[in-house]
């Protein structure tokens, strides 16, 4: 579709491609391979020279639709899509780099992905360094002669940190090395890290674009030329989004706009109201005026989004209560979902992290996130104030 259309219609038209019935609907393609008119046909496909479908392991035509629809919302050449967001980073991390490599990433990423760059790909010989995600001067002096990638989710899990894109983006120009930035809290609708300087745009599709907890998917985007190393990946070993997946998370993109602005309603007031509560420390999001890099993330976010975190007063103890006085909430460590979703990620999330490195990241006991649903404000503050008050 044309650039000129605004992110709302693209999120609901671009990608289409009807078949010969000329559905209205995107149609799902639940087929495990593609029939070839004759020999010559197949010998085609198979070499490149002719574009079309093959195997659904890495050609779907849903899958495609789904491909371009959040190219077209990021503003980038090519999507790769893969069956999660951790299949998605590791995609891109084992289609770009080799042996010998070196990762720079900020320590204030999901636990899982801690996991896999501090422990599975070191067993490959690519190494991490892990810095501050707002600290620049510490991404710039952890630069290596083989640094090929630098790695932030921005706000980040569950913090809520924001890093200044642009900044990093210097850095990893300087370096020889791409920027990948994991846009999930955000979405295009919020944030659009390409356009601030990264090279690649990395997601868990579970989250936000499906938005109701219904399926799992992710996505790897950036430059046509770039993206041609992650999916030979994705081709070879196979991480693939299934087409009925991308099919109900087309359905989820529909009302992207519209799910992630009232997600950020409901989250600054819910945030507005913790900061005033007596029993709660400290409020982490970044639509509020006392986080520290609240100016910086109104220049790249469109608003705050949805997810916040708080500390509770009175530790561990204090915090599980609060979740378990809850009666609406989901106790879950999903996130982007309509129904709000609470978790306390030292026993979660970051479980797996050491307690020097959860410290280090500011994840202390008493911390819970919550993913702001789009329940009615008073109803989602009334299930907090059960265990506040208790």
């Amino acid at each position: 579709m044309s650039d000129d259309f605004e992110l709302e219609t693209l999120a609901v038209r671009a990608g289409i491609h009807r078949s010969q019935f000329n559905e209205h609907s995107e149609a799902m393609y639940l087929t495990s391979s593609f029939v070839f008119e004759n020999a010559a046909q197949a010998a085609a496909r198979f070499s490149g020279q002719e574009p079309g479908n093959i195997y659904a392991r890495f050609t779907n035509p849903t899958v495609t639709v789904f491909q371009e629809r959040l190219a077209a919302l990021e503003g980038a050449e090519f999507c790769v899509a893969t069956s999660s967001g951790m299949s998605a980073i590791l995609s891109c991390v084992m289609g770009l780099l080799s042996a010998g490599d070196h990762i720079i990433a900020s320590r204030s990423i999901f636990g899982t992905t801690v996991q896999l760059f501090g422990n599975i790909l070191k067993r490959f010989g690519i190494e991490t360094t892990f810095v501050s995600l707002t600290d620049v001067s510490a991404w710039q002096a952890a630069v290596q002669p083989n640094t090929k990638l630098l790695f932030v989710e921005t706000p980040s899990n569950p913090l809520t940190e924001v890093c200044d894109i642009g900044a990093l983006s210097s850095v990893a120009k300087q370096a020889g090395a791409w920027l990948a930035v994991d846009n999930c809290f955000c979405t295009p609708m919020l944030q659009r890290p390409l356009d601030l300087g990264a090279d690649i745009v990395i997601h868990s599709a579970t989250k936000y674009l499906d938005g109701q907890g219904r399926v799992l998917g992710g996505a790897v985007l950036g430059k046509k030329e770039l993206m041609e190393g992650v999916y030979g990946f994705l081709r070879t070993a196979g991480p693939t989004l299934s087409a009925f997946n991308a099919w109900v998370i087309l359905k989820g993109l529909e009302t992207l706009k519209i799910r992630m602005d009232a997600h950020s309603q409901n989250a600054l007031a819910l945030a507005q109201w913790l900061e005033q509560h007596p029993q709660v420390d400290r409020v982490y999001y970044p639509g509020l005026a006392s986080h520290p890099q609240h100016d910086l993330a109104m220049k790249q976010q469109k608003s705050g989004g949805g997810i916040l975190s708080f500390d509770v007063k009175g530790g561990k103890d204090a915090a599980w209560r609060v979740v378990d006085h809850t009666r609406m909430l989901s106790i879950t460590a999903n996130l982007g979902d309509t129904k709000t979703t609470i978790t306390h990620p030292a026993t979660t999330t970051h479980s797996r992290v050491t307690a020097e490195a959860r410290a280090a990241s500011g994840i202390g006991d008493g911390l819970l996130r919550v993913a702001v649903g789009l329940e009615a404000i008073g109803d989602i503050q009334a299930d907090l104030a059960r265990g506040l008050n208790a």
